[in-house]
């Protein structure tokens, strides 16, 4: 079993999407153990403090650095402590397989204009990042990395070869699309080879789609592939 701790100051943020889907099912067999920590609990002050001005001036507050390293060392018995960050490095499918055989997770939420640099630098074993792009607080990028995470877990998946054929999963590849029923909808009509029950053709086909959408869609992976596969 895994535990996902979840380091916020707002712990209620968690509660409704780790109850639906996946990872509550997850959950339910005993394979994950989710634990929303609260930041202010980790305060000294009466008023809970978690923020103040930046050193050398500037828009916004800073996170202070204490409340963290005192919450984790609270906690965190193990496993890998991931601060999420605009500034990290692109969270990946190769990072949630190396996540999800570690014994604990803890994910750091920041909020604000952003969070004292000592936390990333001292506290946090790695800084991460879903994207360029910014948002409000680190509480949905946790959530987000916790799912691909838990969706690895053995059993949290009904069938193991719906996580092994998504994007990502194994080589640097986007996955191919999917059709389902009816057989044509509003005169657009699913590619004859899939109902063929020719399995072979069938496979082909997905690879030769998987390929295209990776080539169109995101060439630098598809350069990483070819760099491999010349290796």
């Amino acid at each position: 079993m895994v535990r996902i701790n979840f380091v916020t100051i707002f712990p209620g943020f968690f509660e409704a999407a780790l109850s639906v889907s996946i990872p509550a099912r997850a959950r339910a067999a005993g394979l994950v153990e989710y634990r929303a920590v609260d930041l202010r609990a980790y305060t000294t002050d009466r008023h809970r403090t978690v923020d103040d001005i930046p050193y050398g001036g500037g828009a916004g507050m800073v996170m202070k650095p204490e409340p963290f390293f005192r919450a984790v060392e609270a906690v965190r018995t193990g496993g890998p402590v991931l601060l999420l960050s605009a500034r990290g490095r692109i969270f990946s499918q190769e990072d949630a397989r190396r996540y999800a055989v570690e014994p604990e997770l803890t994910l750091l939420c920041g909020h604000y204009k952003d969070v004292d640099e000592r936390v990333a630098r001292y506290l946090a074993t790695e800084e991460v990042s879903l994207g360029d792009f910014v948002l409000s607080g680190g509480e949905p990028a946790a959530l987000c990395v916790a799912d691909a995470v838990v969706r690895l877990l053995p059993g949290a998946l009904g069938d193991h070869e719906s996580a092994s054929t998504d994007s990502h999963y194994d080589a640097p590849l986007l996955g191919a699309p999917s059709w389902t029923r009816p057989p044509e909808y509003r005169g657009h009509r699913v590619p004859d080879v899939l109902l063929s029950g020719d399995h072979a053709r069938i496979e082909a086909f997905r690879a030769e789609e998987a390929g295209r959408l990776t080539r169109e869609r995101r060439p630098e992976l598809w350069k990483r592939r070819e760099v491999g596969e010349g290796s």
